[in-house]
């Protein structure tokens, strides 16, 4: 299902390629859905198209109004990108950890950005984006909030469009997905979808360390675009049948290894194909997995591909993903 907004932005339809690993001595066959090929560039785009549906069908948006929202980088771009399309006005509230790649993308777009320092209580700087957003919203009516957290027209973009085309491009024949988590949505969507019209399909979420999604203990993470300060408004234990966690390291060292085969993956992307590869080297009996790969390496060109950033943060630019009893070697990979 294409997610239309006007000839200019049409999000979805994202094409499928796939890799061979070999896992415990097995070449295993990943499919990769490839949301970097979306209009902004990630699978926030489906996301970013639903919510501002949601405000128009309100009649929230007047002449005055600043479309606000908290973001890690892939939905503010998206958001740009849609409000210039549209002449709407758009603030991104942003932070530290932002790659300085999506805020120039989103300035490009007309956006204006609102850099929020304070760290909140669990060492990340969500909870404390969200306080700004409920100030500003709160002291002038022109602030509207998407709110990507809580919205329900979140998940329905990938209830609607992302967990269908999966189901279609593999012609029914998937039997687990792999989905990064950050506010949920996806995962939410996605699921939802695969429990009412393939239920033996394992939806099987990827969260970083260091994140409290699903009730660990908050820690520092350099990962952006998968895991939260806070748990997900959207995620039911219906709706995914486990969860694995990955660390920057892990996800750094997969990106830059996929990026040798010609496969330029952003770092959430990275952490879903580790999860994948993680859940596969203990149940040989998965035959065809897919991984949403939310966006592609474009926006981290100065972090996880620039050895300097790495050394810098105490990571290992020459790292090879590590993460199970045998070696994880790449073959090929088909676009």
């Amino acid at each position: 299902m294409l997610v239309s907004v006007d000839s200019r932005f049409l999000a979805g339809n994202t094409p499928m390629s796939h890799v061979d690993l070999k896992i415990n001595d097995e070449w295993r066959r990943i499919r990769l859905k490839r949301e970097g090929s979306n209009p902004a560039g990630s699978v926030k785009d489906r996301t970013a198209a639903s919510l501002l549906h949601d405000l128009e069908m309100q009649g929230l948006i007047g002449p005055d109004t600043t479309i606000v929202e908290s973001t890690s980088g892939n939905l503010g771009v998206a958001l740009a990108y849609l409000c210039r399309a549209k002449n709407y006005r758009f603030m991104g509230l942003v932070d530290p950890k932002t790659p300085p790649e999506a805020c120039s993308r989103m300035m490009e777009f007309g956006a204006r950005l609102d850099l929020v320092t304070e760290p909140d209580e669990n060492g990340g700087y969500l909870i404390s984006r969200l306080r700004r957003i409920k100030e500003l919203c709160s002291s002038h009516s022109q602030y509207v909030w998407t709110n990507q957290y809580s919205n329900s027209a979140n998940p329905l973009a990938h209830y609607l469009s992302t967990g269908p085309e999966i189901h279609h491009q593999t012609s029914g024949a998937v039997d687990a997905v792999f989905i990064a988590v950050s506010t949920g949505g996806t995962l939410a969507g996605v699921g939802r979808y695969f429990r009412e019209t393939k239920p033996d399909t394992r939806i099987i979420a990827v969260d970083a360390a260091g994140s409290v999604v699903f009730g660990a203990l908050a820690g520092t993470r350099k990962l952006t675009g998968i895991g939260s300060s806070r748990k997900s408004d959207f995620i039911t234990p219906d709706l995914y049948d486990c969860h694995v966690i990955v660390t920057d390291q892990q996800a750094f060292s997969m990106c830059r290894q996929m990026s040798r085969l010609g496969i330029h993956l952003g770092g959430s992307s990275g952490a879903a194909l580790v999860g994948c590869a993680m859940y596969l080297a203990k149940h040989p009996e998965v035959i065809d997995p897919v991984c949403i790969c939310p966006d592609d390496g474009n926006n981290y060109l100065s972090t996880i591909y620039n050895d300097a950033w790495l050394l810098e943060n105490g990571f290992d630019p020459e790292n090879k993903v590590d993460c199970f009893e045998h070696a994880l070697l790449p073959s090929m990979a088909h676009a």
